[in-house]
C-alpha cells in the first residue's frame, strides 16, 4: 500500500477549473466513503478551499483515483490532467507539512488553511475514511504546522484576502467611512472580512445568511444587521460594498439581477469581491459598467505585490519541514515490516508454546524440577536455532558470507577475523 497526495490548486489551475471539482460540506461524507468503497483503498481524506482541493490516500495506485474524481464531478474522462499532480511519500508527506504551514497558499504563511487541514481531518473520521497511517500523518503535519509558525516569522508579514479587500476596497473609494457593507456567508472567511471592513468604520454593516440565528450571532459582534439570503435581493441597491463567500454551488448573485441593482442606484458603482469557490457571482457580471468584480485570483496579486517575507523564515521553515519529512518517513518505513514482525513473534511464540507443554507433562510424569528446566532450556535453544542454522548449512558461498555477517549483527558476535 503507497501513500500519496493527488490534487491541484491556484498554481496548477486557474479557478474555473478549480470550482469544477470542489466538495461542498454536505457532500464531504458520502464522497469519502464512496471513495473508500473503490477497491485497494484503505484510507483518505479530502481537503477542498477556495485555492486547492486535495485527496490524501493510503491505498491503490493513483489512476483509479483520478477516474473517481473525475466521475463524482461529472467532468470529462482525461480532463483535469493538465492541472493535476501526484506526490508519493516523501514528497506527499512534505507538502502536507507545507500546506498546513502556509508556505503553499496563494498567501504565503496564512493561518486559515490549517482550520481547514483540521476540518478535514474531522470529515475523515466521521466519515470512517482515517486510518492508522493518515492519522499519524496529520498529526504529525499540525505538530509541524506549530513549529514553523512559533520558531519562524512566515506569518508575521500575511496579508490577507480580507485585508486584500479593503485595500482594494479603498483604492476605489475615497472613504470607506460613507459607504455601506454587504457581507454574504457567515463563515470564517466573511467573519474575518468583517473584522478587517471594522476597522475601517464604514458606514454600516450587514450580514447576509441562509440562516438567521447564524447571521444574528456574527452580526452582533459588529455592531451591524442581519438579514436572510431571501430578504438580500430587495436590500441589495443600498450597498457600496459586497463581500461573499458561501457553500453555495451555484451562483446566488446573477447578471441579470446586478443589473437590476445598477439602475436602482443610477450606475452609482458596486465592488464586489467573490471568495467563494464555487463562484457566488456570475462571471458575466464584470462586464456590467458598473459593477467592479474581483475572484480570490484577482485578489491573489494584491496580495503578491504586498507581501514581504523574509526569505531566512522560509528556509528556517523548510528546514523544519525537511527534518520533520525524514522523521515520518522512518515511522512509515517502520510499519512496512509490522507484518514479518508480527510473523516472526508468532513463529517463536509456537515453539515457546510447545516446549512448555512438554515441559508440564515431564513434571506431571515426575520428572525432576530441575531436569525439566534443562530439557526446557535445550528445547528452546535447539528449535529457536534450528532455522537459522538450516539456512546456514544450505547456503552458497555467496549468500552464506551474507547470512553470517547478518548474524554477527543480529547476535552481536564478535567477527574473529
Amino acid at each position: 500500500m503507497s501513500l500519496y497526495a493527488l490534487g491541484l490548486n491556484h498554481t496548477t489551475a486557474p479557478l474555473d477549473v478549480r470550482e469544477l471539482v470542489t466538495f461542498a460540506p454536505d457532500t464531504m461524507g458520502d464522497a469519502l466513503r464512496d471513495l473508500l468503497a473503490r477497491p485497494k483503498i484503505k484510507e483518505a481524506a479530502i481537503l477542498s478551499t477556495c485555492n486547492r482541493t486535495e485527496l490524501y490516500i493510503h491505498g491503490t495506485e493513483p489512476q483509479p483515483v483520478i477516474a473517481w474524481l473525475e466521475d463524482f464531478h461529472h467532468v470529462p474522462k482525461d480532463s483535469l490532467a493538465p492541472y493535476l499532480y501526484t506526490l508519493t511519500r516523501e514528497k506527499a508527506v512534505s507538502h502536507a507539512f507545507r500546506v498546513a504551514s502556509g508556505l503553499d497558499s496563494m498567501v504565503l504563511g496564512e493561518p486559515q488553511i490549517l482550520g481547514q487541514m483540521k476540518q478535514a481531518v474531522r470529515d475523515a473520521e466521521s466519515a470512517g475514511s482515517l486510518g492508522l497511517v493518515l492519522n499519524r500523518l496529520f498529526q504529525r503535519t499540525f505538530a509541524v504546522a506549530k513549529d514553523v509558525r512559533t520558531q519562524t516569522d512566515i506569518g508575521s508579514a500575511s496579508i490577507s484576502m480580507a485585508a486584500a479587500a479593503v485595500k482594494l476596497a479603498e483604492r476605489i473609494f475615497p472613504s470607506l467611512a460613507d459607504q455601506r457593507l454587504l457581507l454574504i456567508g457567515a463563515g470564517e472567511m466573511i467573519e474575518l472580512t468583517a473584522t478587517h471592513f471594522a476597522a475601517k468604520n464604514p458606514k454600516s454593516i450587514t450580514i447576509a445568511n441562509r440562516t438567521m440565528e447564524r447571521g444574528r450571532q456574527l452580526a452582533e459582534r459588529f455592531n451591524a444587521q442581519a438579514i436572510t439570503l431571501t430578504e438580500m435581493p430587495d436590500a441589495l441597491p443600498q450597498f457600496d460594498i459586497i463581500v461573499t463567500c458561501t457553500a453555495s454551488t451555484l451562483p446566488i448573485l446573477g447578471k441579470g439581477l446586478l443589473e437590476r441593482v445598477i439602475k436602482a442606484r443610477r450606475h452609482a458603482p458596486v465592488f464586489i469581491v467573490d471568495l467563494a469557490v464555487p463562484r457566488d457571482v456570475e462571471p458575466e457580471a464584470a462586464e456590467l459598467d458598473d459593477v467592479f468584480l474581483y475572484s480570490v485570483d484577482d485578489l491573489s496579486n494584491i496580495v503578491k505585490g504586498n507581501l514581504q517575507i523574509r526569505q531566512e523564515a522560509v528556509v528556517q521553515a523548510e528546514q523544519i519541514i525537511a527534518a520533520q519529512t525524514h522523521s515520518f518517513l522512518r515511522w512509515l518505513e517502520g510499519r512496512a515490516v509490522v507484518p514479518t514482525i508480527t510473523a516472526f513473534h508468532g513463529h517463536h511464540e509456537q515453539l515457546r508454546a510447545s516446549e512448555l507443554e512438554r515441559a508440564k507433562k515431564l513434571l506431571q510424569n515426575g520428572t525432576p524440577p530441575d531436569q525439566v528446566l534443562e530439557a526446557l532450556a535445550r528445547g528452546l535453544t535447539s528449535k529457536f536455532l534450528h532455522a537459522p542454522t538450516q539456512a546456514l548449512n544450505q547456503a552458497g558461498d555467496a549468500e552464506r558470507a551474507e547470512l553470517v555477517a547478518l548474524f554477527q549483527r543480529i547476535y552481536q558476535i564478535p567477527d574473529e577475523h
